[in-house]
């Protein structure tokens, strides 16, 4: 059976009963047709970042994904530090992929990190050893754009970090949105409860807000994971440190490498909660049918404004002449959002769309 060429909003699996092969069963919105897919190509383009890695193991966790790459760009900490990050995390679930570094910086102007949050070298400063492996020659946004083609209407993009390697990837090739039929982006804040000091904007988009206002402006139909959305999305941590503690080698290492940013949040209006961003936009990725709530609206990046700009100005109303462009999501399942993280630190062994128990 051939793979399906567009991947978006599901409706579950179907079972070969003679192979006990497990299908995606897809909807495309445009004719409402069904196609099936024994596979789900990714991209990730991350820069980790605690959050990053526990999305990337869910990735890489899922036998019914393929992860093609991972792009890397600079945004918690520096790429110094994002590059090796992303092999540790390879490393510690065992599998081999391409990494690919990207910019090092943002467009235009130059941005703090987010090293308070993540620790000094992204991961905690957990002192862990260095990767065995080594990044590809290939720079990140060439990478995109050869990886497009190669699996032209067969791959998904998911843009865990600031938007630089993308944004510099459609200004060499604008034609790429026409080969990738999903993207899906953490970022934004899209009623204005930023996580920075520019206080309606959000880390990822408020990094390099130029290359967030390439990407918006010419992707037809990205899928928006925003801060707000994560939040609400939040779990108690009483129930993350189960997963801690009963999961396994994974679950020790992101013990390690989380705890400094387990100790901020403890700390931040959010305590008593992990709030796991970059997981929530891998679940959209991976389980399209675990989406619960969208909306459709024009959405445009402030680039201007000195306690605004990177900010997600959605036009909610849909008054302006732009078209509505990017679905946001809202609500999720939560059961599968606690069931894919578990299952990442060995905590469970959930298949995807089979509720767990943990």
């Amino acid at each position: 059976m051939a793979r399906a060429r567009f991947m978006h909003a599901g409706e579950g699996f179907a079972v070969d009963e003679r192979s006990g092969t497990r299908w995606r069963i897809l909807r495309a919105p445009a004719t409402g047709s069904a196609v099936v897919s024994d596979m789900m190509r990714l991209l990730i383009d991350t820069d980790p970042g605690v959050d990053d890695a526990l999305a990337i193991l869910m990735a890489l966790g899922d036998p019914d994904a393929e992860v093609v790459a991972l792009t890397v760009a600079a945004g918690n900490v520096g790429l110094r530090h994002t590059v090796p990050n992303a092999l540790r995390t390879l490393e510690i679930a065992g599998v081999s992929v391409p990494v690919h570094p990207g910019c090092a910086g943002p467009l235009v102007r130059p941005a703090g990190d987010a090293a308070f949050v993540h620790g000094g070298d992204g991961f905690g400063d957990a002192g862990l050893p260095l990767p065995a492996g080594a990044p590809a020659a290939e720079h990140a946004a060439l990478a995109m754009l050869r990886l497009s083609r190669l699996h032209a209407g067969g791959i998904t993009f998911v843009m865990l970090g600031p938007l630089t390697n993308l944004a510099l990837a459609l200004r060499l090739d604008p034609s790429l949105p026409s080969r990738v039929p999903r993207l899906v982006v953490m970022g934004g804040a899209v009623t204005g409860r930023g996580n920075i000091d520019r206080l309606p904007v959000e880390f990822n988009l408020g990094f390099d807000p130029e290359a967030a206002h390439i990407v918006f402006d010419a992707w037809p139909g990205l899928e928006l994971v925003d801060w707000e959305a994560t939040l609400a999305h939040a779990l108690p941590f009483e129930r993350f440190a189960r997963w801690l503690a009963s999961g396994d080698h994974r679950a020790r290492w992101y013990a390690a490498v989380s705890r400094k940013t387990r100790d901020f949040m403890a700390t931040t209006p959010h305590r008593g909660a992990w709030v796991a961003a970059d997981a929530l936009a891998m679940l959209v990725a991976l389980e399209p049918y675990a989406v619960e709530q969208t909306v459709e609206h024009a959405v445009a990046i402030e680039l201007d404004g000195r306690l605004t700009r990177g900010a997600t100005v959605v036009d909610w109303d849909d008054r302006g002449p732009s078209a509505a462009r990017v679905r946001i999501v809202r609500r999720v399942r939560e059961d599968r959002f606690a069931d894919r993280i578990a299952a990442a630190l060995g905590a469970a062994r959930a298949l995807p769309g089979v509720p767990g128990s943990l």
